[in-house]
């Protein structure tokens, strides 16, 4: 913690008192010197007050608390605030793992779980537009500004959207830059104990005063190095985590090459078979893959093939074995690749920004001011996958018998409505080992599956301020701000597969229907080529790389006058009025392979290209009721009101009504409610088809579904529609289904919400102690959401009107296989959203001995966070990962002459899926075992150390963060529990968790005048 002068004290004193709602005055009596503090405005209204009082909860975060626990940027110290930490938050981890909301490496924030579309970005309390990549592009991204250039960070921890706008749902976040004259060198360094993950900054910063205004100029360099999962063991390996019921001990399969826990993470490099041989010589029907020995050793472990009786059992060539039919095949299914270790779990990347604002004196009653933003982020991602396709094996090719009439297409290969009649037709030579009635369906692995994320990012700010008289100011302002990301992402050519789909002979010597590529014979069951090494020739012919180019464009004009309209007894009235016109437009154009749809693996995706336009006019007025009456120090109302035309959907009007009662000194009381009127955002209107994959066993709840049933897995009503829908009761399919998200122009409504807010301050006279309790109530009607591809399946499932439930018609099966193939995942309006609880905030200060010490401290509590996603359809998720029912930190500082010690801990609640899971056991291979659903609560602490040479201007500070190497969570694999948790490696994996571990750290600052 930086040492600071008395006026620096002063206010983050009076910031504290923000935050607590408390006199800054009464706060501040220890400082020996205090300048006079102008009247200013506080987050949450328009209106200058004296000081920095406020009558709204709100969170005030210094930048210096992000030095003191070895913070580098901006999104990690937000997003562990307790407002933030009790939801999962989108961060460059996650934007690889999943397909989030900017695409990968963005980070954004969600006040109260409500979305980063619900929550408004300020900077100098003017908006700050979205940045990202990719269709659904909407939020700020946090990587775009430095902590460097600010100063501190207001959260307004209320619905606030007849103030500022819709988006304002959930709360505010306000960055103010730093301001005042000097130049400052920073550096920074932070290297983990373990390699990966380690992030160092520079930045310089210059600010100067003149006879008629100011300016200041930021720059700053920000390096994120990449973190894989095989740098974690961790992440590295994911064990099941399973334990036998009756003793207590671990009961995971056991890879007896390693003698250690099977890692059961992705499949790779396996043949997986569709055998139609009766009797077959396969050991079990659940067999279908063929798995070949790299290392010489399987036959230890378990049995081969047996060899074929007739010619239409199964042959394979020398080395192949089937795996994964019982638990010791489990344990030798290979599932842990080497890529795997290699894939990024945070991305590198690089952050160079410059910043600048300065003020210029017009007159004495106007001043032109100015802020420039450039930001440029590149990210890169490491991934790998799994590709397939279909082929005959060397004696054996199907056709439907023409002569049986239920065959509906005799070329539809291996289509089974024609039954035993199908015909044996042929084979292919390229299969050569591989016989049998049957047909294979290779699934070699590739790490050409790297991302590479270029945002550029742009925001110019200009307006002007000043004085109509004493009694009323104004302020207008113009907001332009440009997201312009390219995406590069490594592509397989679908036309490269799917035109060689069953082929009969050798494909040289013709061309790709898209690309016109010479034609290769790909060694699909080559095991090098299974194991990932690829022959150029073959390279050339099925890989590439493509580029999109996404576009988010801003601006808005702004103005508001404010000042008093007239006297009451207990004080003036204050007012503002003002306008807000803004234009929103986003073109994303996706590679050339996703346009035209020969991206293997991706459906084809159209440009997502739309704009908006929005008008409000808005207005606040304060009336002082009370003052200096018994039980009442002061009291005060607070209306605010928006009127708001938006050309997509039409209009609409919000309001907000907060009180403010001072009974005594000592204790206040406050308390507001407000409404929001949300239209969609571009994204939710025009996103153009984007894809992402889900597997089998987490989407189709009719997998298996007779012995799922029989398990109690499944509830015999959704065994019956499975059977009713024609699955067979031993469906068994790998390869992923298609989920495709699309906007929803033309049928969605507008959100409406209404947020309350009850709370108390108590500073008493006796200490210097403030203490505040805040109670919270969102209630959102008609939100904009996406059920998700799982959520859509499983309803149509357990639906009792299916088969005519009308998510039923939200997906379909391919001929092939039956599994489930495209899940058409548009956005909905959904039934509600409703997130309830308490913030907690305690500041204490102190004299000991020669020094101060300082107890910072902050909770929130939830009592609800829950959907309904139709009627009748409710869930609250409070307590679950992700979303735990308490989250805290406490700061400690002692500052002594040149140093401060700090102590920090951030504690995330235990969480448990028992109740939403419904069980503390699952079944594998027939058997009970019991699951890990809970987790346990983890505190993570960071130490550092700050020493001030006031002479040579230079403050050091050298920490540790989690101190005590704190991993997160394991708890049982995502694939034994379908879904109901997400798991990398044998973590939980959801953003309250660090993932780096311990590190240490080191914060240099030269200071000059």
């Amino acid at each position: 913690m930086y040492k600071r002068t008395p006026l620096a004290s002063a206010v983050s004193i009076a910031v504290a008192a923000t935050a607590l709602g408390v006199s800054p005055q009464i706060l501040a009596q220890s400082v020996d010197e205090i300048e006079e503090i102008e009247e200013v405005i506080v987050t949450g209204s328009r209106i200058k007050r004296d000081g920095f009082s406020a009558a709204q909860p709100i969170d005030v975060i210094l930048t210096e608390e992000a030095v003191s626990r070895g913070i580098a940027d901006v999104g990690s110290l937000l997003q562990t605030t307790s407002i933030a930490a009790g939801s999962s938050q989108v961060t460059s981890a996650t934007s690889t793992e999943f397909v989030q909301n900017g695409g990968i490496g963005a980070t954004t924030l969600s006040l109260r779980g409500l979305g980063p579309n619900r929550t408004l970005t300020l900077l100098n309390g003017r908006r700050a537009g979205p940045a990202g990549t990719r269709g659904s592009t909407s939020s700020f991204d946090l990587n775009i500004l430095p902590l460097a250039a600010l100063e501190r960070v207001e959260i307004l921890k209320d619905g606030a959207s007849s103030v500022y706008g819709s988006d304002a749902v959930a709360g505010v976040v306000n960055f103010i830059t730093k301001k005042g004259d000097g130049a400052t060198v920073d550096v920074y360094v932070s290297q983990p104990s373990e390699s990966g993950g380690e992030e160092s900054r520079i930045s310089a910063s210059w600010g100067k005063s003149f006879q008629r205004g100011n300016f200041r100029i930021t720059a700053d360099y920000l390096k994120q190095e990449e973190l894989a999962r095989g740098d974690r063991d961790y992440f590295s390996c994911g064990e099941q985590y399973i334990f036998d019921p009756a003793t207590g001990n671990r009961r995971d399969t056991i890879d007896p090459r390693t003698g250690s826990s099977w890692c059961s993470d992705q499949l790779w490099g396996h043949v997986w078979l569709y055998d139609y041989a009766d009797p077959s010589n396969i050991p079990s029907a659940g067999s279908l893959l063929s798995q070949f020995d790299y290392d010489g050793d399987l036959g230890n472990y378990i049995p081969g093939y047996a060899p074929p009786a007739d010619p239409s059992q199964l042959g394979a060539p020398p080395g192949f074995f089937p795996v994964r039919y019982d638990v010791p095949s489990d344990g030798v299914t290979n599932s842990d690749h080497p890529f795997q270790e290699a894939e990024s779990l945070i991305p590198e990347s690089t952050f160079t920004t410059i910043y600048a604002d300065g003020e210029f004196d017009l007159t004495d009653n106007m001043t032109l001011y100015a802020e420039l933003l450039l930001n440029r982020r590149e990210t890169k991602a490491n991934g790998y996958r799994q590709y397939w396709t279909y082929v005959y094996n060397e004696d054996s090719s199907f056709a439907d018998d023409p002569t049986d009439p239920n065959c509906a297409d005799p070329n539809d290969p291996a289509y089974d409505d024609c039954g035993s009649t199908m015909q044996q037709v042929g084979g292919s030579p390229l299969s050569a080992g591989w016989t049998g009635s049957n047909w294979l369906s290779p699934t070699p692995i590739t790490d050409h599956s790297d991302d590479m994320i270029e945002v550029n990012y742009q925001r110019f700010v200009a307006g002007l301020k000043g004085d109509l008289n004493d009694n009323w100011s104004y302020d207008v302002a113009y907001q332009y701000s440009l997201s312009d990301g390219d995406y590069t992402s490594q592509q397989i050519f679908n036309d490269s597969i799917e035109d060689n789909w069953f082929g009969f002979d050798s494909c040289v010597g013709t061309v790709s229907s898209v690309n016109g590529l010479p034609c290769v014979d790909v060694p699909w069951t080559d095991p090098a080529f299974l194991a990932g090494d690829v022959p150029q020739a073959s390279r050339d012919f099925l890989f590439g790389t493509e580029t999109g180019n996404t576009e988010y464009e801003q601006w808005s004009l702004e103005g508001y006058v404010t000042g008093f309209l007239f006297e009451m007894p207990a004080g003036p009235v204050g007012a503002v009025a003002g306008l807000h016109y803004r234009e929103d437009s986003i073109n994303d154009v996706p590679g050339e392979l996703t346009l035209s749809g020969n991206a293997w693996g991706a459906s084809t995706a159209g440009i997502t290209k739309g704009d908006d336009a929005t008008t409000a006019v808005f207005g606040e007025l304060e009336f002082p009721l009370l003052a200096d009456a018994p039980m009442a120090k002061a009291l005060t109302l607070g209306l605010s009101g928006r009127y708001t035309d938006v050309d997509s959907y039409g209009d609409d009007t919000t309001y907000k009504v907060n009180v403010d009662w001072q009974i005594v000194d000592s204790f206040r009381i406050r308390a507001s409610q407000g409404t929001s009127f949300r239209t969609p955002a571009l994204f939710e209107l025009f996103l153009a088809d984007e894809t992402s994959f889900i597997r089998q066993s987490a989407v189709d709840p009719c997998q298996n579904w007779a012995q799922e049933a029989i398990d109690g897995t499944i509830s015999q009503e959704v065994a019956a529609n499975c059977q009713a829908d024609g699955v067979a009761p031993d469906h068994q399919v790998a390869i992923s289904a298609t989920s495709i998200s699309s906007g929803g122009l033309g049928l969605l409504e507008a959100e409406t919400s209404t947020s309350r807010t009850l709370g108390f301050v108590w500073q008493p006279a006796f200490t210097e102690l403030s203490v505040s309790v805040d109670y919270f109530d969102y209630d959102v009607e008609d939100e904009v959401a996406q059920l998700g591809g799982q959520v859509i399946v499983q309803q149509c499932y357990e639906s009792d009107f299916f088969p005519n439930e009308p998510l039923c018609d939200l997906f379909d099966r391919r001929a092939i296989d039956n599994g489930i193939n495209t899940i058409r995942d548009a956005f909905i309006n959904i039934a509600s959203q409703r997130n309830r609880g308490y913030d907690l905030a305690a500041v204490w200060r102190t004299d000991i001995g020669a020094g101060t010490l300082t107890f910072d401290g902050q909770a929130t509590v939830q009592t609800e966070a829950s959907r309904e996603l139709f009627a009748g359809n409710f869930e609250d998720t409070n307590g679950e990962l992700g979303r735990p029912e308490l989250v805290g930190r406490l700061f400690t500082y002692y500052d002594h002459g040149p140093w401060t010690l700090f102590w920090g801990a951030n504690y995330v609640d235990s969480v448990s899926n028992v109740e939403s899971y419904g069980a503390t056991t699952a079944v594998y291979r027939g058997e009970d075992v019991d699951v890990v659903l809970t987790a346990p609560s983890q505190t993570y602490h960071a130490f550092s150390v700050t020493r001030t040479f006031e002479d040579a201007g230079i403050t050091a500070v050298l920490g540790v963060a989690n101190a005590f190497d704190e991993k997160p969570p394991q708890i049982t694999s995502r694939g034994i529990l379908g879904g109901e948790v997400f798991t990398v490696g044998k973590s939980a994996f959801y953003s309250q968790y660090d993932w780096r571990g311990r590190r240490y750290y080191l914060n240099l600052t030269w200071s000059m005048q």
